[in-house]
C-alpha cells in the first residue's frame, strides 16, 4: 500500500488512533521534525488533542549519512547501535563528536521551531509520538526514552509504515506501537509515499505559528 501524502497518512493514523481505547489522561501528540510533523498536525486536530514536537537527531557511520548508528536529544538522551558500532569499528572519539554536532542541529531546529523556554507539558498525559515512517528506529527510540523521562502516563508510537523487525524493537520503548503497514520488502520510508516531497522549516514554522507554539 502507498498513502498519497504525509497528509493522506495522518488522516489513516487518525482513524486508527480514534479506535484506540484504554489510554489515561488527556492526549498529547508529538511530531517528530520534520516530516512527522504534517502528520501530527493532522492527528491533533482530529482527534481534539495537544499538540508539540519533539526533536531527536540521527547519529550517521563516517562517511554514510543514511546509515543510523544511533541518535540523540539535546541533553544526551542517546539510543545507540552497538552491533553497528562494533562491526563498524567506530572510536569513542567519532560518537562523541557525532553527537556533540547532531545537539548544536537540535539547538537550531529548536530555537527555529518552539518559542525560547516554553516548558513541555508531558506529565501524566497520553503522549503520541508520530513519525512519517520509521526504518532503523533510532530517532523514535531515542525520543521516546527523553518523553518516558517526563513521565507521561501512556506512551504510543504511531506511525504509518515500518519493517516489522523495527516495530519488535520498539515495543520495548512504549505501552503501545501502532504501525499501519509492516511490508516484508523494506527499502526506505519514501518507498510507501506516491508524494514525499522534503518538509521545509518554514512548514514546520508555519504549523508551530498556527498551534501557538512559536
Amino acid at each position: 500500500m502507498k498513502f498519497r501524502s504525509r497528509a493522506d497518512a495522518g488522516e489513516a493514523l487518525a482513524d486508527r488512533l480514534a479506535k484506540v481505547e484504554g489510554h489515561g489522561g488527556p492526549v498529547l501528540v508529538l511530531g517528530i521534525p520534520r516530516g512527522g510533523i504534517i502528520l501530527a498536525d493532522v492527528v491533533s486536530r482530529r482527534l481534539g488533542a495537544g499538540f508539540d514536537i519533539v526533536i531527536p537527531r540521527k547519529l550517521s557511520a563516517p562517511g554514510n549519512e543514511e546509515l543510523a548508528i544511533g541518535a540523540v536529544m539535546e541533553d544526551g538522551t542517546e539510543y545507540i547501535n552497538r552491533y553497528l558500532v562494533t562491526a563498524l569499528r567506530l572510536q569513542p572519539e567519532y560518537l562523541e563528536q557525532e553527537k556533540a554536532r547532531q545537539a548544536a542541529e537540535i539547538r537550531r531546529r529548536s530555537a527555529a521551531y518552539r518559542r525560547p523556554g516554553m516548558p513541555y507539558r508531558i506529565q501524566g498525559k497520553t503522549a503520541v509520538l508520530v513519525d512519517d515512517g520509521i526504518a532503523t528506529g533510532a530517532t523514535v527510540i531515542a525520543a521516546a526514552r527523553w518523553v518516558r523521562k517526563r513521565k507521561p502516563d501512556t506512551l504510543v508510537i504511531a506511525v504509518p509504515v515500518a519493517p516489522a523487525q523495527t516495530v519488535e524493537a520498539l515495543r520495548h520503548e512504549a505501552d503501545a506501537v501502532i504501525v499501519l503497514e509492516t511490508p516484508h520488502d523494506f527499502g526506505a520510508v519514501g518507498e510507501f509515499y506516491e508524494e514525499f516531497k522534503p518538509v521545509t522549516d518554514e512548514q514546520v514554522m508555519d504549523i508551530m505559528r498556527d498551534k501557538g507554539l512559536l
